[in-house]
């Protein structure tokens, strides 16, 4: 797996996908640099003037709903669609999944463009899929990733989306009925702001480039989680792990990343 997953590495590093984001503006220079140092070209667009004329010429779209207001969603929306007409890849993130109707009401609407990749948390996942009651607590999970795993079964059926649970360990299904789980991470990590919308993002880099879906969500996993873990080492705390994590991101050997990955089939 370590082979596979620094070839994919080696192709974003080489090939710069043009990433399109509709993201929330907490985290949108941390997604943005995140993106610059593993080779990705960002562009943060959300003018409802020109998502589709900006979708049609990315190579990957990433939406994440977590600074949600009607001129936006308008605006995801356009570019979701275009997306799916143009059999584009796109990514969902899908922030504060059922934290208000508002918010559940959107996420339904996008889904019905069939996303490539459904990236959040388990909270989240159940909340899509409508399968638990469980509450968001914002945007923060309450429940394990396990117990999400179901949920997220249920959401390829229905989508025929890959979708990765966030958490202790990320857990990746998919429609070859595979479920991957990644054990790369630290604990620190969830005292940084936005870390699971950089998941996104560099999710969607290597969905834009690479044929097998799941590995590339799984690279995007754990190419991040490696570099927490690595960057840590060094950091006093959440805000030198910011900026130690994009430093890592960017420089990150291939014996570093082979020594480090952690991933297993269930």
């Amino acid at each position: 797996m370590e082979k596979t997953c620094w070839k994919h590495i080696q192709t974003v590093r080489e090939q710069s996908p043009l990433v399109h984001n509709i993201t929330n503006y907490v985290v949108m220079n941390n997604t943005a640099n995140a993106l610059l140092a593993i080779g990705a070209s960002p562009v943060m667009a959300h003018a409802k003037a020109e998502v589709k004329d900006m979708t049609t010429i990315a190579d990957v779209l990433l939406i994440n709903i977590g600074t949600l207001d009607e001129y936006w969603s308008e605006a995801m929306l356009i570019a979701a669609k275009t997306a799916n007409a143009l059999r584009k890849p796109w990514v969902l993130d899908p922030v504060g999944a059922g934290a208000t109707p508002y918010r559940n009401q959107i996420l339904q609407k996008l889904l019905q463009y069939r996303p490539t990749v459904i990236r959040g948390n388990a909270s989240e996942i159940l909340a899509i899929a409508k399968s638990n009651a469980s509450a968001t607590k914002g945007v923060d999970s309450t429940a394990s990733s396990m117990d999400a795993v179901q949920a997220a079964r249920n959401l390829v059926n229905q989508y025929g989306s890959v979708v990765c649970i966030s958490g202790e360990t990320d857990i990746i299904v998919d429609q070859k009925n595979q479920t991957l789980l990644v054990k790369n991470g630290h604990p620190m990590m969830t005292k940084v702001t936005g870390l699971g919308c950089t998941a996104s993002a560099l999710t969607a880099a290597f969905v834009a480039l690479v044929e097998d879906k799941t590995e590339a969500t799984v690279t995007a996993m754990a190419l991040l989680g490696i570099a927490g873990e690595l960057s840590e080492k060094q950091s006093s705390g959440p805000g030198t792990l910011q900026m130690n994590i994009i430093d890592k991101l960017y420089a990150i050997t291939e014996m570093e990343f082979a020594e480090q990955l952690n991933v297993s089939r269930e």
